[in-house]
């Protein structure tokens, strides 16, 4: 036992007893023992001597980022993940999606606050300042699948399970969450850049009181206009942005939470995405709540 106790595999100082308890990764150097590796400190921008005691903002993007097909725009400096991290846990983690209609984030209710009360129950909280789209429909997704793979890609850098990475969101947020969650793919083992090579596939996704579907019936129009812009759509770019129709036998398991009673979001978009998920056997619940 004091053998175990002692011994530190990666010579940062803590033994690996200490590490274990504390939820940080044992074989990656993290000198200060704040549960980020000295190795990702110093890549984004920390000390490793000082631990970083609150929340840490890390840039999505650096120099350019994609908004669709080969085309990219500047990285823009609120474009941002802000870890929440978690101790004492098993590893699990969340991106978390604000609402605002995809013109705005609720940042403080539906983001910051969910981290830190994740953070509480021994969960990674990781809100998401995804782009805006106005009318550039791929571009909040492409950073909510670049926040997956960023948590993914550097599990051992944050004392996280990989396999064990999910997705919650609000609103609006929710639609992107539900995306994420429809819309993934495998990474691409030749990317330059080593977070692209990783899966942006969420373990796990967490809707409340989303917007699902972009159809004319069901839809919240303000957040449609903004995702996808005021001109006419064709049936299949309809369907690329309504989650309930892009549900398939690799659908991560989903949460769904929504008031009867709402009056912005119709309950009538989880309604039919649990009937999407319930065809596919995906396993899922759907809270009405009165």
């Amino acid at each position: 036992r004091v053998v175990v106790a002692d011994s530190d595999a990666d010579g940062d100082g803590l033994n690996d007893w200490e590490e274990q308890r504390r939820g940080t990764e044992r074989e990656e150097a993290d000198t200060d023992g704040d549960g980020f590796s000295d190795g990702f400190e110093v890549a984004y921008g920390f000390d490793p001597e000082v631990a970083e005691t609150g929340a840490c903002e890390i840039q999505l993007w650096t120099d350019t980022a994609p908004i669709g097909g080969d085309a990219t725009e500047p990285a823009a400096s609120y474009n941002a993940l802000t870890i929440s991290r978690a101790t004492g846990g098993d590893g699990s983690a969340f991106v978390i999606c604000p609402g605002g209609g995809y013109a705005g984030w609720m940042l403080g209710d539906e983001g910051t606050y969910i981290g830190t009360w994740l953070q509480s129950h021994g969960i990674t909280g990781c809100t998401l300042r995804y782009r805006l789209p106005a009318g550039r429909a791929e571009v909040p997704l492409l950073d909510a699948q670049r926040a997956l793979r960023f948590l993914r890609a550097h599990a051992a850098d944050l004392g996280l399970n990989s396999r064990r990475i999910g997705i919650i969101g609000f609103s609006a947020g929710g639609h992107l969450a539900g995306s994420a969650a429809t819309l993934y793919d495998a990474g691409d083992l030749q990317a330059v850049d080593p977070v692209e090579r990783v899966s942006s596939r969420p373990d796990f996704a967490v809707l409340v009181y989303p917007v699902v579907s972009m159809t004319d019936a069901l839809t919240h129009d303000f957040s449609r206009q903004q995702l996808l812009g005021v001109e006419a759509h064709t049936p299949s770019f309809i369907q690329r942005f309504s989650v309930e129709q892009n549900i398939t036998a690799n659908t991560p398991p989903m949460y769904l939470a929504h008031a009867v009673d709402d009056t912005v979001v119709s309950i009538e978009n989880s309604r039919a995405l649990a009937v999407a998920l319930a065809a596919k056997s995906i396993p899922h619940v759907l809270l009405e709540l009165p």
